[in-house]
């Protein structure tokens, strides 16, 4: 295991703390890996051979799959493989959401932001229906919430993480974004707000710092424990 680059610290809280979902907030159990070659068996129909997925997200690949076989069926085709690979994705969300839990320690945090000053938002590539089902609480804990079908760019598209901050009425240079996975921090250097890196998901501290978060901890409330300290 890397060893943890050293941490700095939050000296004060933010105007505004925006937090992806999946892996930061709860528990990851999407299968990325098997999503694709759900979307991939979709695509077969319309393209052979058989598309292979790749590094690529998947929200990104559809859309690239899309334009293939919008160019090569008709533009028809490519509506139809949209919503059909679309229909899949949102299925696989909340088939996890059912086993889905936040953590232990998110929904304290977020009241305990919010109790300080803090305005709290929430941005996620997942689908609301599947954010519901694991957090129902979320809109007395959150001032924000933007998941995947509220936005026409979702993350790292850094309009994302602009329009949550917009309505936390925030500017970007006073906000802190919050991601276990390096395209949480590139959103957050797009944008131009500082990025913290949590290793609660699949990426480790040291993975997040090369990433180029500017804060890197476990998880979530370890980024503002010492800020909490009584």
């Amino acid at each position: 295991m890397d060893a943890p680059p050293p941490a700095a610290a939050l000296q004060s809280l933010p105007c505004a703390v925006v937090f992806d979902f999946d892996g930061t907030l709860a528990e990851l159990v999407l299968d990325f890996d098997e999503m694709k070659r759900r979307v991939a068996w979709i695509a077969a129909e319309f393209l052979l051979p058989a598309p292979v997925p790749g590094p690529t997200p998947v929200l990104e690949w559809i859309d690239a799959m899309r334009a293939e076989i919008d160019g090569r069926c008709g533009h028809d085709a490519g509506v139809h493989f949209f919503f059909q690979a679309h229909a899949a994705v949102t299925a696989m969300e909340l088939e996890a959401a059912l086993v889905g839990r936040l953590f232990e320690g998110a929904r304290p945090l977020l009241v305990r932001l919010r109790q300080a000053g803090t305005r709290v938002g929430v941005i996620t590539r997942n689908c609301d229906a599947a954010v519901r089902q694991v957090f129902p609480d979320l809109d007395a804990c959150c001032d924000a919430f933007l998941p995947r079908n509220s936005v026409r760019h979702v993350k790292p598209h850094p309009q994302h993480l602009l329009q949550a901050l917009e309505l936390l009425r925030c500017p970007p240079g006073d906000a802190l974004m919050v991601g276990d996975h390096p395209m949480d921090v590139t959103t957050a250097l797009r944008a131009g707000t500082r990025a913290a890196g949590v290793a609660s998901g699949r990426v480790s501290m040291q993975t997040l710092a090369e990433a180029g978060a500017h804060l890197v901890a476990p998880d979530a409330p370890a980024l503002f424990a010492h800020l909490f300290q009584t």
